[in-house]
């Protein structure tokens, strides 16, 4: 798939999944709503469905930190078939319990899913865990604890997987200082610890292990600005290690000029790397006033800066840089979870070429509504996309999944955009059909009639994919 082209309603309003288009981005970037929503199907509030998105070879991957199944907060996975929609699995550990925020973070490639669960009280409250889950069957291979565990280390606040390879945050470690973070190694074959990786310096509060990616041998780690009373502020870095050494290769740093006060904005809080490109989000830089956000992208190779990326349609607090993922060829989405454009902390997303810094897509949710959070966190393989949306609510705070790039065939009569076929596709068509919505206009002549009613009973009979 061309990644310039998205995949698109034919109206851009429409609730119905039929009649998805192909739309070639215009030089400027056009807004682009999704191919699907998806919503867990046992999803209720608080879950934070989306906290964390991962995609490999056409299966989305999601956190869901606060799902109670094993007690409060103990938290979940799901694993999502992108071209259908449909729910491969829900992952839950074999061990799970209440506080656990299981599914904190997660990522996936060549079939082995792993989750970070970072209030796991496996070696003490809050010293953190991660597991291993087969992507096509669901079952739980390994989990991951580190050699030198200790309380309240958060093991698994950041993880990610390349080749075999688990990288795991540990960002209150307090190896170099009060909650001055570290960052593990794992073979994910046989789960035994590879390298402990640690900052050239450290101190209290540095939170390194905040974020963390792996690429062909390469693992970088950031470290979020942070203020220590009687200190002030320490800016931010990304360090980029050899991942068969443990050794460190380049620091990434953020220019230090002022926008506005923003000491830094939190460079650092999310990385990505990908075929020699490192993306790292600032959420917090002030470009326009306070905490609109930016991304820099660096050269992965020698430490260079190549980009510094801020919409033109930046706004106060919209935390552009919260989430960032590069794709194989230099695409970059990145979220921007308190953008206003839909509503009130709805959030957005944007498509851009990484090493121009040319935008090519603004990402919208069809149903963005004040507080979903969307782009809180964002992922991107061959073309296909998905943006986590925490806030969203069917009650509040349950969290969705919106897909790009993707088609969801033959399946009009799901109205509302949840995978299923119920009472409520039939009240919302109906709504559509009196108000004379183009959703609703099936056969697509432009009238609203006995033909269109057909049509929806006949997709609705049907079912979908």
């Amino acid at each position: 798939m061309n990644l310039r082209s998205l995949v698109i309603k034919s109206n851009l309003v429409t609730a119905s999944c039929i009649g998805y288009g192909l739309l070639v981005a215009s030089a400027s970037g056009a807004v682009v709503n999704e191919g699907y929503r998806f919503m867990a199907a046992d999803g209720a509030a608080d879950d934070e469905f989306g906290c964390a998105v991962d995609i490999s070879h056409g299966i989305i991957a999601v956190g869901a930190r606060n799902d109670d199944d094993n007690g409060v907060n103990s938290g979940s996975a799901y694993l999502i078939d992108a071209s259908t929609g449909s729910q491969i699995a829900k992952l839950l550990p074999s061990d799970g319990a209440a506080g656990d925020q299981f599914g904190y973070s997660i990522a996936i490639q060549n079939g082995v899913v792993v989750v970070g669960s970072p209030g796991d009280v496996h070696n003490g409250v809050a010293s953190g865990s991660a597991y291993l889950f087969d992507a096509t069957t669901g079952v739980q291979l390994g989990k991951l604890v580190p050699n030198d565990p200790e309380a309240g280390d958060e093991f698994g606040n950041s993880i990610a997987i390349d080749n075999g390879i688990v990288a795991v945050g540990a960002w209150r470690a307090d190896d170099l200082g009060d909650g001055s973070g570290a960052a593990y190694l794992f073979d994910a074959s046989n789960g035994n610890q590879l390298e402990k990786l640690l900052p050239d310096e450290g101190n209290n509060f540095q939170t390194f292990g905040v974020s963390i990616a792996i690429d062909d041998g390469i693992v970088a780690v950031g470290s979020r600005t942070f203020f220590v009373l009687g200190e002030g502020f320490t800016f931010a870095k990304v360090h980029l290690f050899d991942s068969s050494t443990g050794d460190v290769t380049n620091v990434l740093q953020a220019n230090i000029e002022n926008f506005n006060g923003d000491q830094g904005g939190m460079f650092g809080d999310s990385v990505d790397i990908n075929d020699g490109l490192v993306a790292v989000g600032a959420p917090s830089r002030s470009v326009f006033f306070d905490f609109s956000g930016a991304v820099y992208v660096f050269d992965a190779s020698n430490g260079n800066q190549l980009q510094f990326i801020y919409p033109a349609d930046g706004h106060d607090r919209d935390h552009f840089g919260r989430s960032v993922s590069l794709d194989n060829d230099g695409m970059l989405v990145i979220g921007a979870d308190e953008d206003d454009d839909s509503a009130w902390s709805g959030g957005s997303a944007y498509l851009y070429e990484a090493t121009s810094a040319t935008q090519v897509d603004k990402l919208l949710a069809s149903d963005g509504a004040a507080f979903d959070m969307f782009g809180t966190s964002v992922a991107i393989d061959n073309g296909v996309i998905a943006v986590g949306a925490t806030g969203f609510s069917t009650s509040s705070f349950q969290g969705a999944v919106y897909v790009f790039g993707e088609t969801l065939e033959n399946c009009a009569a799901d109205f509302t955009n949840d995978g299923l076929l119920d009472f409520f596709d039939i009240s919302a068509f109906l709504d559509a059909f009196v108000n004379a919505d183009p959703s609703a206009d099936l056969t697509g002549e432009g009238q609203y009639d006995f033909f269109d009613v057909s049509a929806f009973i006949d997709v609705f009979s049907a079912g979908c994919p």
